[in-house]
């Protein structure tokens, strides 16, 4: 999907998601510019996977994207699993984006607990006598509802940190996370990507994951001024509600 004319703004949905989610922002943003919104490979009106695909996967493919579609170091707007390819292309090709605006970024692994660990070790166990009960009773119902060759690229996905390619991006960031975002709360994954981007600016705003859909005016005007402002050099302050 393509709409509007001037400078690039691409964006990238979520994961079990597809580029429809940013309608209300696409809508907003094609008066002033540009707009591109693909399908994820392997989700959306896209084909689907033949290999279980990695992060990096998805940043080789977001690179030949980029290019093939004759795009002018756009700015990205990525959400959740979209904030991760974004931020793994970032790291090692800073040359073709502008900038990043991530709203519910995912991304860092958070410390195993031990009742983690625990249910780990007993699904292991369960999954070498029942395979089917051990799949259908442990895991997220995200996981449940993959095929079995999206669960392995899930689990790609899921276990890479990326708190070492986050720390190489000296490209301006905007943060936005929902003050009620349990995926991916902004007090966790928002203020741990605050602090390794090294020029980043990080706002809460009310609504939960999704908020750049559930309050898209609120939403789309932070977008606006990030795009529309001057000075970007500066070292940005966390601003909250």
């Amino acid at each position: 999907m393509q709409k509007g004319e001037g400078r690039d703004v691409l964006l990238l949905h979520g994961y079990m998601s597809c580029k429809e989610s940013f309608y209300f922002t696409a809508e907003c943003l094609k008066k002033q510019y540009r707009v591109t919104a693909p399908d994820f490979p392997g989700f959306g009106a896209s084909s689907p996977l033949i290999e279980a695909w990695s992060v990096g996967d998805y940043a080789v493919w977001l690179e030949k994207f980029i290019k093939s579609s004759g795009l002018s170091r756009p700015y990205i707007l990525a959400h959740s699993f979209g904030a991760r390819v974004a931020i793994k292309l970032a790291a090692a090709h800073p040359q073709l984006i502008s900038g990043l605006i991530i709203t519910g970024g995912a991304g860092i692994v958070k410390k195993r607990t031990r009742a983690y660990k625990a249910r780990v070790r007993a699904y292991k166990i369960v999954k070498r006598f029942a395979p089917k009960f051990a799949e259908k009773h442990f895991g997220s119902s995200e996981y449940r509802s993959l095929s079995p060759l999206m669960r392995e690229s899930y689990k790609k996905i899921v276990n890479e940190d990326l708190s070492a390619e986050a720390a190489k991006v000296s490209l301006p960031v905007q943060l936005i996370y929902g003050s009620d975002d349990t995926v991916t709360p902004a007090c966790e994954e928002g203020l741990a990507f605050a602090s390794l981007f090294k020029n980043s600016r990080l706002e809460i705003m009310e609504g939960g994951h999704f908020c750049f859909s559930q309050n898209h005016a609120i939403f789309n005007s932070k977008v606006i001024a990030f795009l529309t402002e001057g000075e970007r050099e500066q070292k940005w302050e966390y601003s909250y509600p």
